[in-house]
């Protein structure tokens, strides 16, 4: 039976019971909703059944920390005898050290955090690629859970860090993406999203193909330039039906048992 450190709302129940068996799956959960505490008991439910033996969670560099300071002291159960660490730049002693004692798979957990923007260094991805490797096929087997925080971090295409975060995914044996609003812009922002998670989970094989299955485009010629010009969106239903099964999407309004305080405190 599974214990919990804190007790957990009934759509963050929902949420992991949809959830913590999946080996790819997106939170999209508002803020205020309490999404990483379902992810830090979906964390300790792998461990506890011993599918993995690390944790790395990349966040924004304005949040990282909060994982570190507050998120998971408050709900990784006390049973679970574990160790983290997080990046900085430059590395202090202290935290060469901490980063050296999760090095390799032990019987602890060893959490590992990261704000994203250091995936666009070649030291931060050599950081992040040796930490996942090294725990890939632990002493039982196990692997890492690889997590993103606000995920829309990763929703440009083009950027260096989500071409390396889509990287570094491959290497991980669970996956997750967390944020209240995955479409910031336009729903082309799921593309790479969903990419992080699992290869052609949208079926469409790259971001060119998914635009044009699901945007309205006139091309556009400005002296020896041409480009495609998005008017509008289609086939949104669709595209609704292919995310659902590996994603839960909660708005605060419809969570009738929180707390007034909790629609507005600061929550990652």
């Amino acid at each position: 039976m599974f214990t919990f450190k804190t007790r957990p709302y009934k759509h963050q129940l929902n949420a992991l019971k949809e959830s913590c068996n999946k080996d790819e799956y997106a939170l999209l959960m508002d803020m205020g909703t309490g999404k990483s505490k379902v992810l830090i008991d979906t964390i300790a439910y792998l461990y506890d059944t011993g599918k993995i033996n690390s944790a790395f969670i990349l966040a924004p560099k304005g949040v990282y920390k909060n994982w570190v300071g507050q998120e998971i002291p408050n709900h990784l159960p006390n049973h679970i005898e574990h160790k983290m660490a997080y990046w900085s730049s430059p590395l202090t002693e202290k935290v060469k050290k901490q980063i050296e004692a999760i090095w390799k798979p032990d019987f602890d957990l060893q959490i590992f955090v990261m704000n994203i923007e250091a995936l666009s260094t070649k030291k931060g991805l050599e950081i992040a690629k040796r930490f996942i490797f090294n725990h890939k096929n632990g002493i039982h087997n196990e692997g890492t859970l690889l997590a993103i925080d606000e995920s829309t971090v990763i929703k440009n295409h083009r950027a260096k860090r989500t071409k390396n975060a889509i990287e570094l995914g491959k290497l991980a044996k669970y996956k997750r993406i967390l944020t209240g609003s995955p479409i910031t812009k336009s729903p082309l922002d799921l593309f790479t999203q969903c990419e992080f998670l699992e290869h052609y989970v949208l079926k469409q094989g790259s971001f060119w193909t998914f635009q044009n299955r699901y945007a309205k485009l006139m091309r556009r010629t400005v002296g020896n330039r041409s480009y495609n010009q998005v008017l509008g969106y289609q086939n949104l239903e669709e595209l609704n039906g292919i995310i659902e099964p590996f994603s839960y999407r909660i708005r605060k309004e419809e969570c009738l048992d929180l707390p007034d305080k909790v629609y507005t405190r600061r929550t990652v």
